[in-house]
């Protein structure tokens, strides 16, 4: 085989390696949400809360990181500090205030023009998973 028979086809490969792996290395992995264990957390009842019940809590910041880590961290970033895609969770406010706009957030998504920004987790997680992650977030609150 000659060398300009060998570039083309080590070409060709390349390639065709691109286009068919290329949507997979571009996107965000497993966006499919997973589950949480809420079960060693304090019950908050069915009615959707507007300030956190969990917060300070030890358990529920051990059980908020790991959720986090699991259904947020791919597009906000580890540690909450975002790469840019999405919001930078570390400068949400702390307090009712803050609460109610995560919450907001984790239960309806966002997003514009039609275009999902963030697709909803309320029903998928429940409420005591989305005050544990807002409890996690609150350990990493900067106003930097």
């Amino acid at each position: 085989m000659s060398t300009t028979t060998g570039r083309i086809l080590l070409g060709a490969a390349i390639g065709a390696l691109a286009m068919t792996a290329g949507p997979q290395i571009m996107a965000h992995g497993d966006v499919t949400p997973q589950a949480v264990d809420t079960s060693d957390l304090p019950d908050i009842g069915e009615a959707w809360l507007e300030k956190n019940p969990y917060s300070g809590n030890a358990r529920a910041i051990e059980i908020g990181t790991s959720a986090y880590n699991q259904n947020c961290a791919r597009c906000h970033g580890l540690d909450a500090i975002s790469g840019g895609i999405a919001p930078d969770l570390r400068y949400l406010e702390l307090g009712e205030a803050g609460d109610q706009w995560f919450m907001e957030r984790f239960r309806n998504g966002s997003s514009h023009d039609g275009k999902v920004y963030m697709p909803p987790f309320g029903e998928v997680l429940g409420q005591k998973a989305g005050w544990a992650i807002r409890a996690y977030l609150e350990t990493k609150y900067t106003e930097e």
